[in-house]
């Protein structure tokens, strides 16, 4: 099947021509790849948090292939949703989902599905994909859509990536799609997002869960982040790096009530 895109034109731009001037615009020029086992990235309008994704994907060394985790906010399909065949569509052409890494990472887990619904009308994965093509090398991916927040839930899905990852062989860059602190107040934001994004650069999954729930964090995607960490960890990630954080007010001009967001790579 074919996942058409369903944000064009409004997240990004909707036009092969004006998306690729507008992502090339976004990353950072004259940086020097690095391998990296995983990467947190917001997924908000470009004109937004743009410039946050496109300096984490500017410092990413080309894998074979990538799984890209997200939030489902339509609550649409499986709570716990993975595609292992076809291809999605965005306005710079089609990306072939990875059959093969995909069937490994199911065979593994109790808890995803096959779906394809979860992932229909939601944003959070196909906003990525645009700063991957834009490089213009090959590659194929695996769509993850999360909407159980359970710590036993993400540790499966990580145990499971990692398991699907190392069965393949193959170079995969973990991709966590997040938005960080929803309508607060930028001080509010940028200090609850600090005992988040201080959990993450000490690779604690399991800190991170507890301490977004138990500060009322409104970090949209961090069961796909805790998800992310737990099979970091297990592919033997040993460091993070904050590369960049932000928010709508950098934008609007509105620091009263922002959306933060934050980039970060994991070695």
């Amino acid at each position: 099947m074919t996942r058409r895109a369903v944000v064009a034109g409004t997240f990004y731009e909707g036009t092969r021509d004006r998306l690729g001037t507008q992502v090339a615009h976004l990353l950072t020029p004259d940086v020097t790849p690095e391998e990296v086992i995983g990467v947190v990235v917001p997924h908000a309008g470009y004109v937004y948090s743009g410039r946050v994704a496109g300096a984490v994907y500017s410092r990413v060394a080309w894998p074979e292939s990538w799984v890209i985790l997200g939030p489902n906010h339509t609550g649409q399909g499986l709570d716990a949703s993975i595609m292992t065949s076809g291809e999605w569509e965005t306005p710079l052409g089609p990306v072939q989902i990875d059959g093969e890494l995909g069937r490994a990472i199911l065979s593994h887990s109790s808890v995803l599905g096959e779906d394809a619904l979860a992932h229909a009308r939601e944003h959070s994965i196909e906003v990525q994909l645009p700063f991957l093509q834009i490089r213009g090398e090959p590659f194929c991916f695996v769509p993850i859509s999360l909407y159980r927040h359970e710590y036993a839930v993400c540790q499966e899905v990580g145990q499971a990536l990692a398991a699907g990852i190392r069965q393949v062989g193959k170079r995969v860059v973990l991709v966590a799609s997040t938005d960080m602190s929803h309508y607060v107040s930028r001080t509010e934001a940028a200090a609850k997002d600090r005992k988040a994004l201080d959990a993450i650069l000490a690779l604690d999954p399991e800190g991170l869960h507890r301490v977004v729930r138990r500060e009322g964090i409104s970090m949209c995607g961090f069961h796909a982040t805790v998800a992310m960490l737990v099979a970091a960890k297990a592919l033997g990630a040993t460091s993070a790096e904050l590369v960049k954080y932000t928010d709508s007010g950098e934008v609007t001009g509105d620091t009263s009530e922002v959306v933060a967001y934050a980039g970060l790579i994991i070695r």
